[in-house]
C-alpha cells in the first residue's frame, strides 16, 4: 500500500463530500417577518413596531422643541479646506447644546450633510473634529475633507454639559426627567441637530446622513429608525442587542450611564422589551443603513447572532425592494474603527447621498 509523506494512505487522504442543495438558516429573529406574506402586511407591521420603539425610548415624555436660538462662538480655517465653527443651540427652554460645525470653503453649491456621533468619550466633539485623542474617530475632519457639511454635536453628559457627577453619568438627567429614558434624550437631541443642518444655505436639506462609532454607532441606529430625513446611515461597533445577550441587563444599570431605567424590573425578571434592534433597524428600510461590527467585540457568540439578525434585516429590504440600500460588514479587530471600516462608511455616504456622477468610474482614454 502507498503512503503519502504524511504517514497517511491514499484512502484516508480522500474525503467524500456530496452535492447539496442550500438549506434555510432558522434563527430566534425570524420572528421580524412572522405572518408577513406581503408588503402591505409590511407597511401595516411596521406602524406597530414604530409605536413600540417610541415607547422603548419613552418619546412621549420629550419636552417641547425650543427655538434654536444658534450662537456662533469661534471660526477655525482648517488647511485652508474648511471652516470649522463651535455653535450653540437650544434643546431644552434650559439647555444649550455644544456642537463643531465644518464647511467646505470651495462648495459648487448645496452639499450633502452629516450628524458626526462620538463614542463614549468625554470630550466627544473635539475627537470628532480631530482634536485630541484618536484620528481615526476624527469624522468631522475626514468628512469635510470629502465635501460633507459635518455636524458633531456633544452627547448630553460629555464635553461642555458634563454633570457633576462626572462624564456620562445619567442620574442627574433622571432627575429632571424620570419618566424619560437617555436613548430617547440623545436620540431627541441628535434629530435637533438635523434641524441645526437644514437652517444652512451650505446644506441639501434632502440628503442627510449620520454615522457613528460604539455609543455612535447605536445612536446612528436610533436616530435613523425615529426621523426620517435620514436618508444614509452607518453604525460602527454599536452595541448588543436585548435578546441573545447573557450582559443584557447592561441596558439598564443601577449606576453611571443608564439608557432604559424603566425596563431593568422586567430585565431582572427575565423578561426583554417587545422591540429588539432587528425590528429597530428594520424601521430605517427601504432608506440605506451600514452596520459594522468585529466578531471579536465583546462576547463572540452574541456577535455570531448578530450576523443572523442582519440576514432577517436583509429580509426586509428584500420586502421593501430595496436591497441595495442595506449592507453589512463583519470583521476581527474588535472594537475599532480601522481603516477599512471608515472608507467602507465615507464610501456608503458618498453612494447614497452624492450624486451618482462622485462615484461613477470611466474608462481611461486611448
Amino acid at each position: 500500500m502507498a503512503v503519502c509523506c504524511f504517514g497517511r494512505s491514499e484512502a484516508e487522504e480522500k474525503v467524500s463530500r456530496k452535492r447539496s442543495e442550500p438549506s434555510a438558516i432558522n434563527s430566534s429573529w425570524d420572528d421580524l417577518l412572522e405572518g408577513i406574506d406581503t408588503p402591505e402586511d409590511w407597511v401595516a407591521h411596521k406602524k406597530t413596531l414604530r409605536k413600540r420603539y417610541l415607547e422603548l425610548i419613552r418619546d412621549q415624555f420629550k419636552p417641547e422643541k425650543p427655538d434654536l436660538q444658534i450662537q456662533f462662538h469661534d471660526t477655525v480655517i482648517v488647511d485652508g479646506i474648511y471652516r470649522r465653527q463651535l455653535i450653540s443651540y437650544q434643546v431644552e427652554n434650559d439647555e444649550r447644546a455644544h456642537a463643531y460645525v465644518g464647511v467646505p470653503l470651495y462648495l459648487r453649491g448645496p452639499a450633502p450633510g452629516v450628524v458626526a456621533l462620538h463614542g463614549t468619550y468625554k470630550q466627544g466633539k473635539e475627537r470628532a473634529a480631530g482634536l485630541v485623542e484618536n484620528p481615526d474617530k476624527a469624522y468631522l475632519d475626514h468628512l469635510c475633507r470629502r465635501g460633507y457639511v459635518v455636524i458633531a454635536p456633544d452627547h448630553f453628559v460629555a464635553g461642555h454639559r458634563i454633570p457633576e457627577a462626572g462624564p456620562y453619568d445619567t442620574e442627574a438627567f433622571y432627575k429632571k426627567h424620570p419618566e424619560w429614558t437617555a436613548v430617547g434624550k440623545f436620540t431627541y437631541e441628535h434629530s435637533i441637530a438635523i434641524d441645526v443642518l437644514q437652517t444652512m444655505k451650505e446644506v441639501n436639506p434632502e440628503k442627510i446622513g449620520v454615522i457613528g462609532h460604539s455609543l455612535g454607532g447605536h445612536g446612528s441606529m436610533f436616530l435613523a429608525a425615529y426621523d426620517d430625513r435620514i436618508q444614509a446611515a452607518a453604525g460602527n461597533c454599536s452595541a448588543s442587542f436585548f435578546r441573545q445577550n447573557s450582559k443584557v441587563e447592561a441596558w439598564s444599570r443601577d449606576r453611571w450611564y443608564v439608557y432604559f431605567k424603566h425596563i431593568r424590573p422586567d430585565l431582572l425578571n427575565g423578561d426583554l422589551p417587545p422591540i429588539d434592534f432587528h425590528e429597530i433597524m428594520a424601521l430605517i428600510a427601504p432608506r440605506a443603513f451600514l452596520d459594522l461590527s468585529g466578531l471579536n467585540d465583546g462576547d463572540p457568540l452574541t456577535q455570531r447572532q448578530r450576523v443572523l439578525m442582519l440576514l432577517k434585516v436583509m429580509d426586509v429590504y428584500e420586502l421593501e425592494q430595496a436591497p441595495q440600500n442595506f449592507a453589512f460588514f463583519v470583521h476581527g479587530k474588535g472594537h475599532s474603527v480601522a481603516h477599512e471600516s471608515r472608507e467602507l462608511m465615507y464610501g456608503w455616504l458618498d453612494t447614497h447621498l452624492k450624486p451618482s456622477t462622485a462615484t461613477k468610474t470611466k474608462l481611461v482614454k486611448p
